[in-house]
């Protein structure tokens, strides 16, 4: 059985980290369009001829490594917080259902 306070816990959850879920998809974002920046950068950088040779240069280069650990990290921290608040929705629908089920099964009886 899902209790009051524990709904009462998953709201207050999900209301007091609504701030951080938005600058963690905010992060995710940003990292993950900052990359094209990056390796235009790297690829202006290069003084290799062809596009290809400067795209590789690009890819290769540890900046950009660097870059692909800040996006692994801004999605790692956007997803967990996603799974969070859909856990304390899961539990809050859950418990509206017990709670419907309950005012039937009273009417029934």
């Amino acid at each position: 059985m899902i209790t009051d306070d524990e709904i009462e816990r998953a709201l207050d959850y999900m209301r007091d980290n609504a701030d951080d879920c938005a600058r963690w998809k905010a992060e995710r974002v940003y990292v993950t369009e900052y990359r094209k920046t990056i390796k235009a950068e790297l690829m202006k950088e290069s003084n290799a001829k062809t596009a290809v040779d400067r795209e590789e240069y690009a890819y290769a280069h540890d900046r950009y490594k660097e870059h692909l650990e800040a996006i692994k990290q801004a999605v790692y921290q956007d997803e967990k917080h996603r799974f969070l608040v859909l856990a304390a929705q899961a539990k809050i629908d859950a418990w509206r259902t017990m709670n419907a089920n309950q005012r039937i099964m009273t009417k029934i009886v």
